[in-house]
């Protein structure tokens, strides 16, 4: 089964080597006819920066590597995807951003489950931030949590969608396809959860905890981790609900120094209010379940309300 990377770029010659050195050496511990089924496609997203430039001597110092660097005019990172997807030939499309870098075995494990499971449309895993504060990847991953119970609920019971991580997700080709392709009206915000949404329609769509990848957290670093998170839930439910995005506006977190990420919100009392409610949410649930745990060991039934 063959895999192609698509890989949007737009201003990330400081990031796209780790990216694609991740993928390439990856590639060289496969077997000599699963490592032909790799390719990789880079789409210089109407960059400003040497970007073409560095994949270009990247290209020439891996050759045999599989690398087709591909022009979009027009800047937005769906419409980056479809570019990649018109050229790709594989069967198999992972969509990773260009600041990420697969982690060890990730090609394997996604060929493994595709492999095993033929009605398996979209496959895919969480992100790790290693180049944010501790505290900051304790909430990425809290929040990973709270996303994977609405994904279960979603697909499971519900059935109207499903989750997958942008920038770390594989679909089938042929799926992908089926369903339109990529929904370029949406410019970033809930692009990845339009596709789980209408994917889930047709075939089965995985979020696993044993698929992660790593990732830049400077959009969290700029932002903050918390408004981020925030407004990733609140635009994966307006998709998965309304199906359009609750946010149409995004900040181009390229302009700063890339390689420099610092964690400075742009507003900490934003940060501290969203926290201080998550800190009163959790603190309300848990009070409530022990006072429910307390009632009915007191009384012996479930009714406390009697």
């Amino acid at each position: 089964m063959r895999i192609s990377f698509v890989i949007p770029a737009y201003n990330e010659q400081d990031y796209i080597v780790d990216c694609l050195d991740a993928i390439v050496s990856q590639k060289q511990g496969l077997s000599p006819e699963a490592a032909a089924g790799v390719e990789i496609i880079v789409v210089n997203n109407a960059s400003t920066d040497r970007t073409a430039d560095v994949v270009k001597a990247f290209a020439e110092r891996h050759p045999g590597s599989g690398i087709t660097l591909v022009d979009e005019k027009e800047k937005g990172i769906v419409r980056a995807r479809r570019a990649g997807l018109l050229v790709a030939k594989g069967e198999l499309i992972a969509n990773v951003d260009a600041d990420t870098r697969i982690t060890r075995g990730w090609i394997s494990r996604v060929l493994r489950e595709f492999a095993r499971d033929p009605k398996l449309v979209a496959l895919s895993g969480p992100f790790i931030y290693y180049d944010a504060p501790a505290r900051v990847r304790f909430f990425t991953r809290l929040f990973y949590f709270i996303g994977f119970g609405f994904y279960l609920i979603n697909r499971f019971v519900f059935r109207i969608g499903s989750m997958l991580q942008g920038g770390n997700f594989v679909v089938r080709r042929d799926a992908i396809e089926k369903i339109g392709g990529y929904d370029t009206s949406l410019s970033f915000y809930g692009e990845d959860t339009d596709v789980a949404r209408r994917l889930n329609r047709i075939g089965h769509v995985k979020f696993t905890f044993r698929l992660p990848a790593l990732s830049s957290g400077r959009r969290l670093a700029k932002e903050g981790g918390l408004t981020t998170g925030l407004r990733y839930a609140i635009n994966y439910a307006w998709i998965t609900l309304f199906k359009k995005p609750f946010t149409r506006d995004y900040i181009d977190i390229r302009l700063q120094n890339n390689k420099s990420v610092v964690y400075a919100p742009m507003n900490r009392a934003k940060e501290w209010v969203i926290g201080a409610v998550i800190v009163v949410l959790v603190v309300a649930v848990f009070a409530a379940a022990a006072w429910i745990v307390y009632n009915v060991a007191v009384t012996g039934t479930v009714d406390i309300f009697r």
